[in-house]
């Protein structure tokens, strides 16, 4: 079977290699490579805009992650942080520091074990989440509209099938508890 590649102009001019055929199983080294690459570039585009508003409050990507996540789980614990994000204890450690010090994240003790320290974000801490997270949805919404509702579902489909099973566990139980 052959696959017969296809140009796509989207809005802004840009244009996109499509391919369309009844197998795309098998892609070549070639193909691969591309959509390697182009995670590569859609990566970098993904954190710019988060990128310029922390680098602008001497923050990076490390601070970023971490009032995200503690945005999506109010009250999550630090053990916690740690297996989602996936660091050292000790890098969490220096980032958490810092939040709290600046008075965007407040840490309180465990009311059940008092060794547990529970995370949450301050006023101050919810305005500067809401302010990186509305410059990705821009950024994804203008792109899941220019590809359609079918890329868009293929694209959450091959974003679940690269996780590896525990980050996927991970992955459905935060995505299926809600905003």
């Amino acid at each position: 079977m052959r696959v017969k590649k296809q140009q796509t102009v989207m809005s802004e001019g840009r244009s996109a290699q499509v391919y369309s055929g009844e197998n795309l199983l098998f892609l070549t080294d070639e193909q691969l490579r591309q959509g390697i690459e182009a995670m590569f570039f859609a990566y970098r585009g993904f954190t710019a805009d988060p990128d310029r508003i922390l680098s602008d409050k001497g923050y990076g990507r490390a601070h970023h992650r971490a009032i995200h996540f503690i945005n999506r789980a109010p009250g999550t614990t630090v053990n916690n942080l740690l297996a989602i994000l996936g660091v050292t204890k000790q890098s969490l450690n220096r980032v958490l520091r810092t939040l709290i010090e600046d008075g965007l994240v407040e840490s309180r003790v465990g009311t059940v074990d008092k060794r547990e320290r529970h995370l949450f974000l301050t006023p101050d801490g919810k305005e500067l989440e809401a302010e990186l997270s509305e410059a990705q949805r821009t950024r994804m919404r203008a792109a899941y509209r220019d590809a359609g509702p079918e890329a868009v579902a293929g694209f959450r489909q091959v974003l679940e099938a690269m996780m590896d099973s525990d980050l996927r566990r991970t992955f459905v139980r935060l995505r299926d508890s809600g905003p």
